[in-house]
């Protein structure tokens, strides 16, 4: 039997490990194109993508990628084949000459320009994207005092003709035990769409249904932050953070204290509702997010590196679950590929702290395809 038909296509920018790519893959999407730059990623993209979308890493007679790209600064445009939805968690800068309503020049020499790009140049082939899929940082509201915000959208509305819907949405509500807030960008073309307003989902109940008003949010899935844990017998003494580092932060976290500042260390223990933000720098010293060991008479852990990733809603079964039920929640369940690791802890610890929280946008996803894309 054949491949099952995509019920749309689309591609994946600034691709990290693949969180987008697992999401929209989970309601029927077929990627046909991906950019990512950094070395590491890329190995744990195709390692973990190779099966599911060969087509992607197909490569040319002098054995370069076709359609998985390096630094999206060299594609070229026509190698980009057509697609529906465009994804992409792009990074945030400010943009130098913001406010000369230069339209989607305002913002060259940033890697938004080479979205606004990719997509002006389907807009002139007369391909234009159905759907842009967006994420960011929650700081980009306010980033350059707010300018860097308004000239993306004045290029998404005015110059590449999308309506455009926004709004920060938190990974906790969404049934991983991480309070991870993000700006996400929902934009569609009006003539491919008859839809006239997007509604975010703002998180998940037990049913894995949509939460849409705020009020109704008490009823998002229950979490625990021992919902990621591995077996303790498993974790590997090198996680303990040593006596040094652990007199390290607390002193540090005195000293800013002192001085009316909130950084320091976070410590958590299995039956906390969620922990802190999981960033890129974790592998460092785990500092935001400390799992507490003291009724074992043991300085705190580091999580191990597939915990990190469980946070992100990655479906990783590493040397299994502490605790029996929660290798059936709804990040572990079949529908989701099973994440393999097969870079260095720090890499992993990188890469998965620069990640999309996967149920995240898997929830926007399925909601793009019914609000946007089957209308």
């Amino acid at each position: 039997m054949g491949q099952k038909k995509p019920e749309f296509t689309f591609i994946d920018l600034f691709a990290g490990i693949g969180g987008f790519h697992t999401a929209m893959h989970s309601v029927g999407g077929k990627c046909v194109f991906a950019s990512e730059w950094d070395k590491n990623a890329r190995i744990t993209y195709e390692e973990n993508y190779k099966t599911i979308e060969p087509d992607l890493f197909e490569k040319d007679i002098n054995g370069n990628y076709k359609f998985f790209n390096s630094d999206i600064n060299d594609v070229v445009l026509d190698d980009i084949p057509d697609f529906d939805v465009l994804c992409g968690g792009f990074p945030c800068q400010a943009f130098s000459i913001a406010g000369r309503r230069k339209g989607f020049e305002d913002t060259r020499g940033t890697l938004f320009f080479n979205i606004a790009k990719i997509v002006d140049y389907k807009i002139q082939k007369g391909q234009k994207p159905k759907i842009l899929f967006l994420e960011n940082v929650k700081g980009l509201k306010n980033h350059d005092h707010g300018r860097t915000l308004e000239v993306l959208l004045r290029v998404l509305r005015e110059d590449l003709q999308y309506e455009v819907r926004t709004c920060v949405l938190n990974a906790k509500n969404f049934g991983v035990p991480q309070n991870r807030e993000r700006l996400f960008f929902i934009c569609w073309d009006n003539e491919q769409s008859s839809a006239s307003d997007f509604k975010f989902p703002l998180g998940l109940d037990s049913n894995l249904k949509s939460i849409f008003e705020k009020e109704n949010l008490d009823q998002a899935i229950a979490t625990k932050v021992g919902d990621i844990l591995e077996p303790d017998s498993t974790i590997p003494e090198k996680m303990t953070i040593s006596d040094k580092m652990w007199i390290g932060h607390q002193l540090r976290k005195e000293r800013n204290r002192a001085n009316g500042k909130g950084f320091g260390y976070s410590l958590f223990d299995e039956n906390r509702t969620y922990c802190s933000t999981i960033s890129a720098r974790y592998w460092k010293d785990g500092s935001e997010i400390l799992i507490d060991q003291s009724a074992k008479n043991k300085n705190p852990r580091k999580l191990t590196p597939v915990e990190a990733g469980r946070l992100q809603g990655y479906k990783i079964v590493g040397n299994g679950w502490k605790y029996a039920e929660a290798a059936n929640n709804q990040n572990n369940k079949n529908k989701l590929p099973t994440m393999k690791i097969v870079v260095s802890d720090k890499e992993a610890y990188h890469q998965f702290g620069n990640s999309v929280a996967v149920p995240v946008i898997r929830t926007l996803a399925k909601e793009i395809k019914r609000q946007l894309l089957e209308v």
